[in-house]
C-alpha cells in the first residue's frame, strides 16, 4: 500500500482501520495548522475551512501513538459528539493519552485531518 504524497507542513499519521471487517479504509494525514482556544462549533468550521476535517476519536488514538510530538501536550476536540449529553463533545489529551467528554463551549485547541481513501488497485 503506497503512502500518499503530503503537502508542505503535512504528517502522515497512519492507516485507519474499520473495526467491524478489520479492513484498512483511509489514510490520517495531519494537516499543519493549528486553532489553539476554541469551541467545538468553531472548531468543525475551522477544520473544514482549513481544508479537512476535525479527527474522530479513533484518529485522535492514531495521532497520540504516531505523532504526540506534534501536538502541545493538551487537550484537542475530536468531531465526535457524545452520545449521552447533547452539549458535550469528546476531546483527546496529547499529554497522557485519555480521551474524555467536554461542555462544547469550553475553548480548546484543534487540528485538523484529511483523510485519503484506501481503494483497491
Amino acid at each position: 500500500m503506497k503512502i500518499p504524497e503530503l503537502n508542505e507542513g503535512e504528517r502522515y499519521a497512519g492507516i485507519v482501520i474499520d473495526s467491524a471487517t478489520g479492513q484498512p479504509t483511509h489514510h490520517l494525514i495531519l494537516l499543519p495548522s493549528e486553532a489553539k482556544s476554541i469551541t467545538w462549533p468553531d472548531a468543525l468550521t475551522w477544520a473544514e475551512q482549513a481544508g479537512g476535517a476535525l479527527p474522530t476519536r479513533q484518529e485522535q488514538a492514531l495521532l497520540y501513538v504516531n505523532l504526540k510530538p506534534h501536538f502541545k501536550g493538551a487537550w484537542c476536540w475530536s468531531s465526535e459528539q457524545h452520545a449521552g449529553y447533547e452539549g458535550c463533545a469528546w476531546i483527546q489529551d496529547f499529554n497522557e493519552g485519555t480521551q474524555y467528554l467536554s461542555g462544547k463551549g469550553y475553548k480548546r485547541r484543534a487540528r485538523a485531518v484529511r483523510r485519503v481513501p484506501i481503494t483497491e488497485n
